[in-house]
């Protein structure tokens, strides 16, 4: 064979390793189940389909290595004007999350939920406090000093993620062949029922959607929460400042 042959053909196999090792996509479309909903309020169905988290868990007992966490770091959630930025945060299990207080006053950052369960305590404007999230699952995070505080962090230990938009389309890339089990999350729905979507699939050569997934809009996990002692929250008073 001619070295100029040769060269293509290495060419065309290294093109065909690189396209298999960057996998397929995975697509679905979740919708809002109006016969269900009872969510109500500010939390509509139409804004309930954005910030749904759709995942693959590889099942094969020999998966091949899988790709590093899309977003390396540094991971953040800062409080500023009384809200956490961003409301949704997904990293990889074992990632630290920093915690700074960009606000002129004190917050007290606390999770006592499902997932990663700590207590900041209270720290002042300009300084920042770290979380390691060292298992996967859900951590509701809220603030002790003010109730409209509330965020959402998923530590999860595959990469093969990806969150709808507003309209509900959610689209995970670069997934490798095999079997994997299919889980979803949503602010909006119980525990329960996000248990009894998940199910196996299985990933071939070839881009796969897998239509349509109804979800039943229940409830709101940081609407309605008590604070770190399990109470409810006692009224800012009121400013002797303000005009009324």
């Amino acid at each position: 064979m001619k070295p100029h042959i040769l060269i293509a053909a290495g060419f065309i196999a290294g093109s065909s390793c690189l396209t298999l090792a960057q996998g397929v996509t995975v697509s679905a479309k979740v919708t809002a189940d109006s016969q269900m909903n009872t969510a109500g309020g500010k939390h509509s169905p139409p804004a309930a389909l954005a910030n749904v988290v759709m995942w693959l868990t590889p099942l094969q007992p020999h998966a091949p290595a899988m790709p590093q966490p899309r977003q390396a770091g540094p991971y953040v959630l800062a409080q500023k004007d009384k809200q956490f930025i961003p409301h949704l945060l997904v990293v990889p299990t074992g990632a630290s999350v920093e915690f700074p207080n960009l606000d002129p006053f004190f917050h007290n950052v606390f999770s006592l939920f499902n997932g990663k369960r700590f207590d900041l305590g209270l720290y002042e404007s300009g300084s920042s406090r770290s979380v390691r999230f060292d298992r996967e699952g859900v951590s509701y995070i809220f603030c002790n000093i003010h109730p409209e505080m509330g965020a959402v962090v998923l530590s999860l230990s595959t990469p093969f993620y990806a969150i709808s938009d507003a309209s509900g389309q959610v689209v995970v890339r670069n997934v490798l062949p095999g079997n994997y089990q299919l889980n979803f999350w949503s602010e909006n729905v119980s525990p329960s029922i996000l248990a009894g979507l998940r199910r196996e699939v299985r990933v071939g050569s070839e881009n796969q959607q897998l239509g349509l997934i109804p979800l039943p809009l229940t409830q709101n996990m940081t609407a309605n929460h008590k604070n770190k002692f399990g109470e409810d929250y006692t009224p800012e008073p009121a400013s002797p400042y303000l005009v009324k």
